[in-house]
């Protein structure tokens, strides 16, 4: 197995007159799963299309598998799975319509098509609506065929772009436990969010990336660690919160800031005393102000 599956080193890319990445330095270990955060506009996707080959970089290093995706696009290709923000499903087609097409694409025999069919309909609990046609399917059951099509070949790297969005609670839940056990396989997920959960729930080492800067690396317990133990929020009679501060945990610093606020704000006000999560880890970190959607 490669010891690093990506290596980025001063990563730039421009379109016309703006700079969507400005200098990203990431290296990602094999076989772990690893996040992109960031708001929309931050560059994740154009990101994802360099490590993909789809898009040219105009500065810097960047390696897949051990491969320059500039110089050795063609073994980049060989090494990696891409399942894109759409899923890119024949709708006319059941899904084992789909999945066989892309096997006897791919350079599998028929025997072996119907095997690696059969297969993938099993690992991603698609036998039931195996012949019915796609265009029936929940957004649930097209995303997981997508994936599944994605690895009609296996590859030691997938890429995936904002996987879960539009996806019913249990639908991504479902898709959670589907990149559990890809990682489980020694396979390495590269996914871009912004389910700040699905980041916290699923990826050994997170990235934060904003205005196309990487902001901060580390693993959950990390970044949260970054912006404090403790997290006192003040809420009204409604239980929206008012006001939040984080602390460093200590009874002297806790103690302190109600004291401070308690000077400060009306005294009906509740107190809530938590730990950090990363939502306060995303609000730190980012500048831009975006819709996140949080499960």
């Amino acid at each position: 197995m490669i010891r690093s599956a990506i290596e980025i080193k001063g990563l730039k890319k421009r379109f016309g007159k703006q700079i969507v990445l400005d200098g990203i330095d990431l290296s990602v270990p094999s076989g772990v799963v690893y996040a992109l955060l960031g708001p929309n506009g931050a560059g994740k996707t154009t990101l994802i299309n360099i490590l993909s080959t789809l898009t040219v970089p105009d500065e810097g290093s960047v390696r897949v598998a051990g491969f320059d995706v500039v110089t050795e696009k063609n073994k980049v290709k060989m090494s990696i799975s891409l399942t894109g923000q759409f899923a890119a499903v024949d709708e006319v087609l059941t899904a084992e319509e789909n999945l066989m097409m892309i096997c006897r694409l791919s350079g599998l025999t028929a025997a072996e098509a119907r095997s690696r069919t059969a297969e993938l309909l099993s690992r991603f609990d698609l036998v039931s609506v195996a012949k019915k046609r796609v265009k029936t399917y929940s957004g649930g059951m097209r995303r997981r065929l997508d994936l599944a099509i994605s690895l009609v070949v296996s590859r030691p790297i997938i890429f995936l772009d904002e996987p879960t969005t539009g996806l019913d609670t249990t639908s991504r839940r479902a898709l959670w436990d589907v990149i559990l056990r890809l990682k489980e396989q020694g396979i390495t997920v590269f996914l871009t969010t912004q389910y700040l959960e699905e980041a916290d729930q699923l990826a050994d080492l997170i990235s934060v990336i904003d205005g196309g800067k990487v902001v901060a690396t580390g693993t959950a317990a990390e970044l949260k660690s970054r912006v404090g133990d403790e997290v006192i929020e003040l809420l009204n009679g409604n239980d929206e919160i008012i006001r939040s501060v984080t602390t460093s945990g200590s009874l002297h610093d806790v103690s302190r800031t109600l004291n401070e606020l308690a000077a400060k704000v009306p005294p009906d006000l509740r107190v809530n005393i938590r730990k950090p999560s990363m939502d306060d880890v995303f609000l730190a970190l980012t500048t831009k102000e975006t819709e996140r959607s949080i499960s």
